[in-house]
């Protein structure tokens, strides 16, 4: 029997001032050709670091997810705290070499750049390192002191493997991870993120700026000359959320209805910090409209494939294409939303007609709650008409 599947769909409309919120490694904003016309860029995984960042402030630092190269030294770092502070008490040299010896189930080898690394980046959750030390069960020091033969029998019966292949923390669960080596370690992502792209055509542009030296007084010369460059941009934003491999992943439904409406919150309210000092690019959406569909998801760029030419704005000619697009593909392909949800500030009988009426954003959120809590008690959502 096929199991239900439920698409969340975030579909967003900003717009952002002169910014470089996402550059290129020759310092140009990113850019890419669509419909002919050269767009505005941020990739989707600035953006997905950004939604991250932003999930993780409702986090305590504890439940919180760390993607790093440098899981021996965390874990070390935990045996050798004190016991009444949930560590192992070992020295420095017993914990590196029972550190070792743990992780080398997982194929962690040292980096050839840097000794203290591992060779890859590992996405885990900070409890579960907690848990790994917990598997000693107060063991730590009568490990350490065994042959280095012995110790690899000991630990081989420690399911240090299975430890970190359960217990996701809500990053994990929403975002995956994947470890080529061991395939075991393997957590399918129940977030895509798109690169977002700009409605209509871009031009870069140059800030050329000039630095005073306070101290100096002797002449009216700058004490650093430089170029930044820049684009302003209406940004179309698209997300979707997987709430059956959400689901799958975190077991409780009252943890994947929490994470998903946490997500759409942080996917919402976030912003790459690219040149964030040197232009404060920070703005909220125009527009943010949820799809919830139960087929497949349907990403609506084709909308800008023809570039806006906005005389008096973009933000309103794009919130207008958007719904013509979302119209046409229900139309031509059956593809309609069960539900749509939308916060928007543009006065449109086309917008009501096709999102229905906007709402706050918090009301949003509320409604997504309690549709996606429908869905996982009885696997339907009752269809809205359009």
């Amino acid at each position: 029997m096929t199991q239900p599947t439920l698409f969340v769909e975030v579909h967003i409309l900003q717009s952002l001032p002169p910014s470089n919120a996402n550059r290129d490694d020759s310092g140009t904003p990113k850019q890419a050709l669509y419909g002919g016309a050269r767009r505005a860029r941020v990739s989707s995984q600035a953006w997905k670091r950004a939604a991250r960042t932003e999930f993780a402030k409702a986090t305590e630092p504890a439940d919180r997810a760390t993607r790093t190269k440098r899981i021996a030294a965390l874990l070390a770092e935990r045996l050798t705290r004190p016991v009444a502070e949930g560590g192992a008490g070992l020295d420095t040299a017993q914990a590196d070499r029972l550190t070792a010896a743990l992780l080398e189930p997982l194929g962690i080898t040292k980096s050839s750049k840097k000794e203290e690394q591992s060779a890859y980046l590992l996405f885990f959750g900070k409890r579960q390192l907690d848990k790994i030390v917990k598997l000693l069960n107060g063991r730590a020091a009568d490990l350490a002191a065994l042959s280095d033969a012995d110790l690899k029998v000991e630990v081989s019966k420690l399911p240090v493997v299975a430890t970190l292949s359960t217990g996701h923390p809500a990053e994990v669960a929403l975002f995956g991870r994947m470890v080529a080596d061991l395939p075991a370690l393997n957590v399918d992502a129940a977030v895509q993120v798109a690169h977002a792209l700009s409605t209509h055509a871009v031009r870069t542009e140059f800030d050329y700026y000039t630095a005073v030296d306070d101290e100096n007084t002797e002449d009216h010369g700058a004490g650093m000359i430089g170029t930044v460059e820049f684009t302003s941009s209406t940004l179309y934003r698209y997300a979707v959320l997987g709430v059956h491999q959400l689901r799958d992943n975190l077991s409780s439904a009252e943890d994947t209805r929490d994470t998903a409406v946490r997500f759409v919150d942080a996917f919402a309210r976030s912003m790459p910090t690219g040149h964030q000092n040197s232009f404060a690019h920070r703005t909220l959406p125009h527009l943010v409209l949820l799809t919830l569909r139960t087929d497949q998801p349907v990403n609506l760029v084709s909308a800008y494939e023809e570039p806006v030419a906005g005389v008096t704005g973009l933000a309103t000619e794009s919130a207008l294409r958007l719904a013509d697009e979302l119209k046409t593909v229900a139309a031509t392909w059956g593809a309609e939303p069960v539900r749509t949800l939308a916060t928007y500030n543009t006065e449109a009988d086309k917008l009501t007609e096709t999102f229905g009426p906007s709402i706050t954003f918090p009301k949003l959120l509320n409604s997504l709650s309690e549709l996606i809590e429908q869905w996982l008690a009885d696997g339907r959502i009752t269809k809205a008409t359009m």
